[in-house]
């Protein structure tokens, strides 16, 4: 038989999820995707590609070549449709380029962004020595 203490946690935690994220909405659901590094996968649409940087906010979609990327101002808009560097970043878990408007994105806590190829990278990073990361959070020695 079931322990019904067992039972009664599942429901309250449950129960705290859901009015999380009833009362956050859309911020709830992302601080339950923090990773291990206590990065907070964001969305692409809230982040300038130019600046690397976390807005909060939606910002100014930019479509090239069939993809959407997004910049803040009107000189981001114009250096993402011009410069093909501005578009990509670079996986710190693999090494590998990646496509800005497919990455999954992770944001530190001072807006600052990181590009990933998957969310199982993203699940895999730690901040080098000295990088910015959430209090308390697990980091290489």
């Amino acid at each position: 038989m079931k322990n019904p203490r067992s039972a009664n946690k599942i429901v309250l935690w449950a129960a705290f999820i859901a009015a999380g994220l009833a009362i956050g909405g859309v911020v709830g659901a992302r601080l339950l995707s923090k990773g291990p590094a206590g990065l907070l996968r964001v969305l692409s649409r809230e982040v300038c590609m130019v600046t690397d940087r976390h807005f909060g906010k939606d910002q100014i979609p930019v479509p090239v070549s069939g993809r959407v990327y997004y910049g803040c101002c009107d000189g981001c808009k114009g250096r993402l449709t011009k410069d093909a560097s501005a578009r990509m970043g670079r996986d710190p878990v693999t090494g590998r380029e990646v496509d800005k408007s497919a990455a999954v994105i992770g944001a530190r806590p001072d807006g600052s962004v990181v590009y990933f190829e998957s969310d199982a990278s993203r699940a895999s990073y730690r901040p080098a020595p000295g990088e910015a990361s959430v209090p308390g959070s697990p980091q290489m020695p």
